[in-house]
């Protein structure tokens, strides 16, 4: 007992004493400590009291693409913390490849009616992909927030980083260091995220070549095989739509015996964890995860306290940060 008092307060931050007044039953707890003392029970594995095992533990679906990219873990963990405050408990939903599909998952959270769906990335960034799961939720009224742009029709709220800002910011990074063959590395061509950032790229440039523009799947492998077709064209400057396209840019022009950055410049999308670890250090352009995972959640509990909550996109300022995989253009 002793055990579990000290593991559920450290998982909350209060007091074994508060633990132990919500276990039994006490008054003089907050309802929002309450809740996070018993979703800590849950999350640990610990069985409730028998007096409390009645109520339900507020569940909230935080539904991820992938856990390889390590800006979707950034998001959880955000999130995830952001949720446990109010006493919600985050059920991590992370697809894989040949597993269970988002559409799956949503029929699993409705089977445990929890409260709402928090979908960081996914298929509603997909204007050609299946969306009749979205559709599922919004007839059953169940609370839902989109991280990061959604097509136009879902109508549900979202917070995302403003792709042109990151674009304009990159494009005059490099433009600045003298790049005039500025080349795209982007996700697939219904992809909003990345139609965003090509309608932001030809704002600021004028013209884009459509030679200077490759679709890649968001991997580091990904951006090798699209990095590598841009160089042959004579590209000195990539903007890659994630990190990890821009780490397999990197690797792309390495086989090609060309040295980053005096011969070919990367900018990255994301600023996920370590890119200040790679080599050369990658110059990219930081999410800012903090403020938007807890904008998402304070979207969705306000939609669980039956507030009404416009079906607006909220966009967030990105921020470019210079590192060590961009330099002067070669002369």
């Amino acid at each position: 007992m002793t055990r579990r008092l000290a593991e559920v307060a450290k998982k909350v931050g209060v007091s074994e004493a508060t633990v132990s007044r919500v276990l039994n039953g006490k008054p003089g707890v907050s309802d929002a400590t309450r809740q996070s003392v018993l979703s800590a029970l849950d999350v640990l594995g610990y069985e409730r009291p028998t007096q409390l095992r009645g109520e339900r533990a507020r569940l909230v679906g935080l539904v991820l693409p992938e856990l390889q990219n390590p800006i979707f873990p950034a998001f959880a963990d955000v999130i995830g913390g952001a949720l446990a405050q109010l006493g919600l408990t985050p059920v991590l939903c992370t697809q894989t490849k040949g597993g269970i599909s988002e559409a799956d998952y949503v029929a699993l959270l409705l089977q445990q009616q929890v409260s709402g769906v928090i979908f960081a990335g996914g298929l509603f960034a997909q204007a050609d992909a299946p969306h009749d799961h979205y559709r599922r939720l919004a007839e059953r009224n169940i609370p839902v927030v989109l991280v990061n742009a959604a097509i136009a029709d879902l109508g549900f709220p979202a917070v995302s980083c403003d792709d042109a800002v990151a674009v304009e910011q990159a494009w005059r990074h490099l433009a600045s260091l003298g790049h005039e063959r500025i080349g795209l590395v982007l996700g697939p061509a219904d992809h909003v995220p990345s139609a965003r950032k090509l309608a932001a790229a030809r704002a600021v440039a004028g013209e884009v070549p459509d030679a200077f523009v490759v679709r890649a799947m968001f991997s580091i492998e990904g951006g090798h095989a699209a990095a590598a077709k841009l160089i042959d064209r004579g590209v000195t400057g990539l903007i890659c739509a994630s990190d990890p396209l821009a780490l397999g840019a990197v690797r792309a022009a390495r086989r090609k015996g060309l040295d980053v950055p005096s011969q070919i410049s990367v900018v990255g999308y994301d600023d996920s964890a370590l890119m200040n670890c790679t080599e050369p250090p990658l110059t990219t352009v930081r999410q800012p995860i903090e403020s938007m995972g807890k904008a998402a959640v304070e979207l969705l509990n306000a939609q669980i306290a039956g507030s009404a909550v416009a079906a607006d996109e909220l966009l967030f300022e990105p921020e470019l940060v210079v590192r060590g995989s961009t330099a002067q253009v070669p002369r």
